[in-house]
C-alpha cells in the first residue's frame, strides 16, 4: 500500500476531508524550546490564512508535532483577484504582492485572461493542499530554526505521516488524543496548561490570550458531522464541557456491573424490580463508563492513530477501501480492521484500514 491515502472525495463541498498528520525531528532529538514552539504556532497560522486549510487541533511537543487539519476543496470558480491577494499577505511582503496587483490589473485591462488565470494558479497549485500545506510550513519553519542556531540541512525525519480521518467519533478523538500528548509525556496533568496545544490556546494558553483560533477549530473537529462551522461562538456551553470531561475522563470500571470484553462496555444485568427512572440512571452511569474507558485509552500511545492509515466507522473505511480498491491485493475482501492492544476501548466503535500486529500494546 501507498504511504498515504488521500481522500477520494477531496473535491466535494460536502464531506470534510480531514488527516491526522505526525512529523518527529531527526534522530527524535529534544529540538524544540519555548521560543521553537510559539514560532511553530506563529508559521502554523500563516500558513492556514494562506492556504484555506484548517487547523482542527495541533500540539508541539520538544521532538513532533501532531496536526488535526481539514483540507476543503478550491472555491467553485477560482477566486477573485481581491482574494488572492488577501491569502498572499499571509505569507508575502507587501512589496510582493503590490507587484502581483499590478501584474493582475495590467493582464485584465489588456484582456489577457489566460496570464491572470496563470498568474493565479502559480500561488493557488499550493492552496487546499494537505501535501503542500505541509511542504511550506515544516520548510519555512526549518529555515527559521536552522538561522536560530546556526546549522543547515533537514529538521524532520523522512516525510511527515497522514491518517485520513473520519468527522464525528473519529475526528473528536484524535482531537483528544493530540491534546493529550502533553499529559501522556507527564508534563502536566490538565491538557489546559500546556500553552503548545489547540485546547491550551482555547482555554487562554495562546501569545496573545484570545484562544479564537483553537476554539473554533476544535469545534470543527468535535461537531462537523453536525454541520458546525468553525465559528469559535459554539464553543461555549455543551461543546466545551464535553470535550472536557473527555480530556480529563478517569476511574475505574466496576467489573461486576460492566463487562470490558473486546474492549467494549456493557451492562450485564439490569436487576428485577428496578424502576424505570433507577434504570435510566445506570444506563447513564455506564455511558459514562464508556467515556472513561476511551479516557483511559487516550492516555496511552495509539499506533492506530498515527500508522493506520484511514481511520473511522466501519462504512467509512470500508467506503474508502472500495474506492481505492486498486491499491489493495486481489485477496483482500474488505477494508476495517478491529482495533487491538491500546486501542480496543475503542473497538466496535472506530476502525483502522491496516492491520497492525507489532507494539500496538
Amino acid at each position: 500500500m501507498h504511504a498515504r491515502f488521500i481522500a477520494p472525495w477531496k473535491d466535494s463541498t460536502e464531506k470534510p476531508v480531514i488527516y491526522h498528520c505526525l512529523s518527529r525531528v531527526v534522530d527524535r532529538r529534544f529540538a524544540f524550546g519555548k521560543d521553537e514552539k510559539e514560532k511553530l504556532r506563529t508559521y502554523l497560522r500563516m500558513y492556514e490564512n494562506f492556504s484555506g486549510c484548517r487547523v482542527l487541533a495541533y500540539c508541539f511537543m520538544c521532538n513532533h508535532i501532531h496536526l488535526l487539519l481539514e483540507v476543503p476543496p478550491l472555491p467553485v470558480g477560482g477566486m477573485t483577484d481581491s482574494e488572492l491577494l488577501q491569502r498572499l499577505r499571509c505569507l508575502y511582503s507587501e512589496a510582493v504582492v503590490g507587484e502581483v496587483a499590478k501584474r493582475l490589473k495590467d493582464y485584465r485591462e489588456a484582456g489577457s485572461e489566460g496570464m491572470a488565470k496563470e498568474l493565479h494558479t502559480r500561488f493557488t497549485y499550493r492552496m487546499h493542499s494537505l501535501s503542500e500545506f505541509m511542504k511550506g510550513f515544516m520548510q519555512r519553519f526549518t529555515q527559521w530554526f536552522n538561522r536560530k542556531h546556526s546549522r543547515s540541512g533537514g529538521l524532520w525525519e523522512d516525510a511527515f505521516k497522514s491518517v485520513l480521518v473520519e468527522d464525528g467519533v473519529a475526528s473528536r478523538t484524535l482531537a483528544a488524543y493530540i491534546d493529550l500528548n502533553p499529559v501522556r509525556a507527564g508534563m502536566v496533568e490538565d491538557p489546559a496548561d500546556y500553552r503548545w496545544s489547540s485546547y491550551g490556546e482555547a482555554m487562554g494558553g495562546g501569545a496573545r490570550g484570545n484562544g479564537k483560533k483553537a476554539r473554533a477549530g476544535l469545534v470543527r473537529a468535535l461537531m462537523a458531522h453536525q454541520g458546525y462551522a468553525a465559528d469559535a461562538r459554539h464553543w461555549t456551553g455543551e461543546v466545551s464541557k464535553d470535550y472536557r470531561m473527555l480530556l480529563l475522563a478517569e476511574g475505574e470500571e466496576k467489573l461486576q456491573e460492566v463487562s470490558g470484553a473486546g474492549g467494549g462496555i456493557e451492562v450485564k444485568v439490569v436487576r428485577k424490580g428496578m424502576k424505570k427512572e433507577a434504570v435510566e440512571a445506570e444506563l447513564a452511569r455506564l455511558e459514562g463508563s464508556r467515556e472513561v474507558a476511551m479516557g483511559k485509552m487516550l492516555r496511552c500511545r495509539v499506533r492506530y492513530f498515527t500508522d493506520g492509515a484511514v481511520l473511522g466507522s466501519r462504512e467509512f473505511v470500508d467506503g474508502v477501501f472500495r474506492a481505492c480498491r486498486g491499491r489493495f491485493g486481489a485477496k483482500r475482501q474488505s477494508g476495517a480492521r478491529k482495533l487491538r492492544g491500546n486501542a480496543a476501548a475503542a473497538a466496535g466503535t472506530l476502525w483502522s484500514v491496516r492491520e497492525l500486529r507489532k507494539g500496538i500494546g
